[in-house]
C-alpha cells in the first residue's frame, strides 16, 4: 500500500498544469509531425490512389483504440498511462513487456522526427551544413555521417524544449500546433488548384496494387504512425487540470480533426502528381519512393506546378518541414521519458527514472536516456523510409492492452466511477483489439522479423532485473535463466531465416518458438505464486506476436509471390487469431494490488460480476 501511495505522490507532482486546449494541442501536435510530409508519397507508393481508403480505415481503427483508452484514462489518469495501465490489470510481467515495446516505439519516433527535419532540409541547405543525401540502390535516400550529426543536434533541441518544464511546454506547443494545423490546410487547398483527376483512374486504376496493399499501407507507410499522437492525451492526461473531461476530448478530438486534414492532403497530392517531374514512368506507383520527389514530396509537388503563388508558399512549407517534425519530436521525447517514469514507479526500471525535477517538474533523467537511445537508431536506420515500419509496429504492440484492460476493469470494479463510459464496449472493445492486432499483422513479414527479435528481448531482461527486484523469482536462478536465454535468443535472431548458410524459415520459427516456450516454462517453475499469476496473464501477448509472425510469412505480406494464404484469407486467419487472443487477454486479467488500492471495492479475486 505504501508503494501505491508513492505512485500517487509522484503523479501529483506532475498534475494540473495543462488546460484542455493544451492537452488537445499536444495530441494534435503529436499527430501532425513528419507523417503528413512523407506518408502521402510512401503510402501512395504502396497502394496507389486507393490509399485514400487506407487513411479513412486507419482513422476508424485508431478511434476504436482511442475510445477504449478514453474510459480507462478518465477513470485513472496517470502520467505515462498507456505504458502503466497493463500493470494494473495483468501484472508486472505483461507491463514490462509492453512497456519495453512502447519504449522502442517511442525512442525511434523521436529519432524519426529528427531524421525528417534533416532529410527535408537536406535538399536546400546542403551548401551550409554539409548534409547530403545518398541515394540507395533500392530507392529512397539515407543521410550521410554529417547528416546524422545534425540529426543528433536536432534531438538536443527537443531535449532543451522539454526541460523548461511542462507549463512552458504546453503553452509553447499550443502556438506551434496552430501553425502545424494551418500549413497542411493551406497546402491541400493550393494543390487542389492543379488537380488532375486522371491520376485516380488512368494510371493503373484506382487500386493498381490490389486491395491487400490498401491494408499494408496502413501499417508500413507512415499512416498509423501519423495517427499515433492520439495517445498523448492519455500519457499527459495526469498533468491536466480536469483529466476526467480532458482525456476524452484530447484523444478522440485529435483523431477526428487530423483525419480530415490527412485525407484531403492525400487526395490533393495524388491529384497534383506530375509523372514527368517525378522521373518515373506514369503509373509506376511503387517507384515513388525512389523518385525525385522522395525527399521533399509536398514541396516538390508545389514547385512542379510552375505557378508563382504555389512556389512562394513552398517556402512556408519548407519552414514547416522543420517545425512539424520538431514539434512532434519534442512531444515524444517527453512522452517516452514518462514511459520510463511509469515503468520506474512499477519497479521495471531504476527508481532514478521516476525522479521529477523540482524546478522543471519533468522526469529529466528519462529524457537523457531517451535522447541517447534515440541517437543510437541513426546507425541501423539512417532515413525516414527505412525506420517507419519498425517504429509503427513496436508501438502498436503496446496498444493491444487497451481493450482488454477496459473489460477487466469493468469485471473487477463494475461500480467504480467512470466519467466517460464507453457504450457498446462489448462490440467496440474487440474491435479496438482487432485494430491493433491487424495493424501489427499488416506490417508484413519483413517488419515483424525485426519487431519480434527486439521486443522479445524484454523476456531475459525481466528475468535479470524486474523479476528478482519484485521478488517474483530468485536472483541467482533467474540471472542464469535470463543470461543464457538472452545469449541464445540474440544468436538465433542474428543467424535469421535469410541467407545461404541460415535456417529456412520454418526451422527458424520453430527454434525461436521453442526457445520462448522453454524460457517461459523455466521462469514459471522458479517463480513465486504471484509471479506465476503474472506469467499466466501475459502469455496471450507473446503467443499472438509469435503466431502472427508465422502467418505473415505464409500470407499475402510474406516473401512469396504465390503465398500459401493469399489475400484476404490470410487477414481472415489473423483476425480469428486476434479474437482468440482478445478473449484470452480479458479472461487472464485480474485485480492487482495497485488496482485494488486505486479502485476501492474492486474484486480481489477478479470474479465476474455480470
Amino acid at each position: 500500500m505504501a508503494e501505491v501511495h508513492d505512485f500517487e505522490h509522484n503523479d501529483a507532482k506532475l498534475r494540473r498544469d495543462l488546460s484542455v486546449q493544451q492537452l488537445l494541442f499536444i495530441s494534435i501536435g503529436s499527430i501532425i509531425g513528419s507523417g503528413w510530409l512523407f506518408a502521402v508519397l510512401s503510402a501512395g507508393a504502396v497502394a496507389g490512389p486507393a490509399v485514400i481508403v487506407s487513411w479513412l480505415l486507419a482513422a476508424v481503427l485508431i478511434s476504436f483504440l482511442a475510445l477504449n483508452y478514453a474510459e480507462t484514462g478518465s477513470m485513472l489518469p496517470r502520467s505515462g498511462g498507456v505504458a502503466r495501465y497493463p500493470y494494473l490489470t495483468h501484472g508486472g510481467y505483461l507491463g514490462f513487456l509492453l512497456g519495453w515495446s512502447m519504449l522502442l516505439g517511442g525512442v525511434t519516433t523521436v529519432a524519426i522526427e529528427a531524421l525528417a527535419v534533416v532529410q527535408y532540409a537536406a535538399g536546400y541547405v546542403a551548401s551550409w551544413t554539409g548534409v547530403e543525401l545518398t541515394t540507395q540502390g533500392d530507392g529512397g535516400s539515407t543521410l550521410t555521417g554529417t547528416g546524422r550529426v545534425v540529426s543528433v543536434v536536432v534531438m538536443l533541441l527537443f531535449f532543451c524544449v522539454n526541460v523548461f518544464g511542462v507549463r512552458f511546454f504546453g503553452r509553447f506547443n499550443q502556438w506551434v500546433s496552430w501553425w502545424k494545423l494551418i500549413v497542411p490546410v493551406l497546402t491541400f487547398v493550393l494543390l487542389f488548384t492543379v488537380f488532375n483527376g486522371s491520376n485516380f483512374t488512368g494510371q493503373g486504376g484506382f487500386a493498381p496494387q490490389g486491395w491487400g496493399a490498401v491494408l499494408n499501407a496502413i501499417a508500413v507507410s507512415g499512416i498509423v504512425f501519423a495517427f499515433q499522437g492520439f495517445r498523448e492525451g492519455v500519457n499527459f492526461g495526469g498533468e491536466s487540470r480536469n483529466p476526467q473531461r480532458d482525456i476524452f476530448i484530447a484523444t478522440v478530438g485529435s483523431v477526428a480533426i487530423c483525419a480530415i486534414i490527412f485525407v484531403l492532403l492525400q487526395v490533393a497530392f495524388i491529384g497534383a502528381l506530375d509523372w514527368g517531374s517525378l522521373g518515373v514512368a506514369p503509373g509506376d506507383w511503387s517507384g515513388l519512393e525512389g523518385s525525385r520527389w522522395a525527399d521533399q514530396p509536398l514541396y516538390s509537388a508545389l514547385e512542379s506546378t510552375g505557378l508563382a503563388l504555389l512556389g512562394a508558399f513552398g517556402v512556408f512549407l519548407l519552414v514547416d518541414a522543420a517545425i512539424s517534425p520538431a514539434g512532434t519530436g519534442w512531444i515524444y521525447l517527453g512522452d517516452t521519458a514518462r514511459t520510463l517514469y511509469g515503468m520506474a514507479l512499477h519497479g521495471s526500471m531504476p527508481k532514478a527514472f521516476a525522479r521529477i525535477g523540482e524546478r522543471t517538474r519533468v522526469p529529466w533523467l528519462g529524457m537523457v536516456a531517451c535522447l541517447v537511445a534515440g541517437c543510437a537508431f541513426f546507425l541501423p536506420f539512417p532515413g525516414w523510409y527505412e525506420l517507419i515500419g519498425y517504429t509503427s509496429s513496436t508501438a502498436v504492440i503496446t496498444y493491444l492492452a487497451a481493450a482488454p484492460q477496459l473489460r477487466v476493469m469493468r469485471r473487477i470494479a463494475p461500480g467504480a466511477p467512470r466519467p466517460f463510459f464507453l457504450r457498446g464496449s462489448v462490440l467496440l472493445s474487440p474491435l479496438g483489439f482487432l485494430a491493433a492486432s491487424m495493424i501489427l499483422y499488416w506490417s508484413g513479414y519483413e517488419v515483424l522479423q525485426g519487431v519480434v527479435a527486439t521486443v522479445l528481448v524484454a523476456l531475459p531482461i525481466y528475468a535479470l532485473y524486474q523479476g528478482p527486484r519484485q521478488g517474483r523469482v530468485p536472483l541467482v536462478a533467474a540471472g542464469w535463466l535470463g543470461g543464457v536465454f538472452g545469449v541464445v535468443w540474440i544468436a538465433t535472431q542474428v543467424i535469421g531465416p535469410l541467407g545461404a548458410d541460415s535456417l529456412p524459415f520454418p526451422g527458424f520459427w520453430l527454434l525461436s518458438t521453442a526457445e520462448v516456450l522453454g524460457f517461459t516454462a523455466l521462469l514459471w517453475w522458479i517463480s513465486t505464486p504471484e509471479g506465476r499469476r503474472e506469467i499466466r496473464a501475459a502469455n496471450w501477448a507473446v503467443a499472438l506476436t509469435v503466431v502472427l509472425y508465422l502467418v505473415s510469412y505464409y500470407g499475402a505480406y510474406g516473401p512469396s509471390a504465390t503465398p500459401v494464404l493469399p489475400f484476404p484469407w490470410d487477414s481472415a486467419v489473423a483476425a480469428a487469431l486476434g479474437l482468440v487472443a482478445y478473449y484470452w487477454a480479458v479472461g487472464s486479467g485480474y485485480a492487482t494490488q495497485e488496482l485494488r488500492a486505486s479502485l476501492p471495492g474492486a474484486d480481489a479475486e477478479g470474479t465476474r460480476n455480470g
